[in-house]
């Protein structure tokens, strides 16, 4: 049986999972080539990087069971594979809670966690009105299946938040109003700071200053009435 592409462990985290002490595990591998992604080495380069052993992820939880309210999984794109599944399921074993970072790329995976009980929380990446789809993701995306996955979410028992990394001279005033529309009703949904950085795959983004905190604010104002929590990070 094949393991899952495991290429980091943060091994406490107080602010991946909302409200939660957490571990963060990074596999690698995604399908999106967002050239804001800092994350060059998880996506880009993962081959490069060393492979973790499941067992060693899993025997560290173990021993941290008693200060670890829960793991969250990230990446890349952790829905892209197979593996995850049956993964999760040995990490609810310990009795740890599972947050899942996800593109939304995969309903059908995201559907098998949820009816399956393996998620507690879900965080899924919105890149941008289903319009600038492709444009902001960097590769040509099917954004059925990015409506499917956030239809899967907001009629789903689990607990959720949608969030976008506010890139400048990608996103502007009317963007936020169609995102608003388009996703009405959810539960959260997260403004974040873009941070420029060395590693982002466009070269350009390293050096692009971020929005002014008003600016966040104002978009913050625009999608208020869509959602019942709005909230700005990393400011």
């Amino acid at each position: 049986m094949t393991s899952l592409l495991i290429k980091g462990l943060q091994k406490t985290t107080l602010i991946d999972y909302p409200g939660k002490v957490a571990a963060t595990i990074f596999v690698g591998k995604c399908n999106f080539r967002c050239g804001f992604c800092y994350n060059k080495d998880l996506v880009v380069d993962y081959d490069k990087l060393p492979t973790l052993k499941e067992e060693e992820i899993l025997d560290f939880l173990k021993s941290r069971k008693k200060w670890l309210d829960g793991v969250c999984i990230s990446g890349g794109e952790p829905t892209m594979h197979k593996e995850l599944p049956e993964f999760i399921k040995k990490i609810k074993e310990i009795g740890l809670l599972v947050k899942l970072d996800t593109n939304g790329v995969n309903p059908s995976m995201l559907r098998e966690l949820i009816d399956k009980k393996l998620v507690d929380y879900v965080a899924m990446d919105i890149k941008g009105p289903l319009d600038k789809y492709s444009i902001t993701a960097g590769v040509k995306v099917d954004k059925e299946k990015i409506k499917e996955s956030v239809d899967i979410l907001m009629k789903s028992n689990v607990d959720y938040e949608f969030r976008t990394t506010v890139v400048p001279g990608l996103l502007d005033n009317g963007d936020f109003e169609k995102i608003g529309k388009w996703l009405k009703g959810a539960k959260r949904y997260f403004l974040q700071q873009f941070k420029p950085d060395k590693k982002c795959i466009d070269k350009s983004y390293a050096d692009k200053k971020p929005l002014p905190a008003g600016k966040l604010e104002e978009f913050k104002k625009i999608l208020n009435p869509y959602f019942e929590e709005v909230g700005v990070r990393g400011v």
